[in-house]
């Protein structure tokens, strides 16, 4: 049996990115309160990600040769 394979049009951080813009959007249509806090939460979260995904592919960090 073969696995389904595809390919992705947008790269991680590209997506973490776009994801966190969409939970801030929808995190400003709520009233302030635990629901708007914990969206935002999660946008700072993914923003953190593609950070950090940003940082451990820079050409700084490769090892020794």
């Amino acid at each position: 049996m073969q696995r389904r394979r595809f390919k992705h049009v947008v790269s991680f951080p590209d997506d973490l990115t776009r994801e966190a813009e969409r939970l801030r959007a929808e995190a400003e249509k709520l009233p302030p309160g635990t629901e708007r806090h914990d969206l935002e939460h999660k946008a700072r979260q993914a923003e953190t990600g593609a950070h950090i995904d940003e940082w451990l592919k820079s050409p700084g960090l490769r090892p020794p040769e």
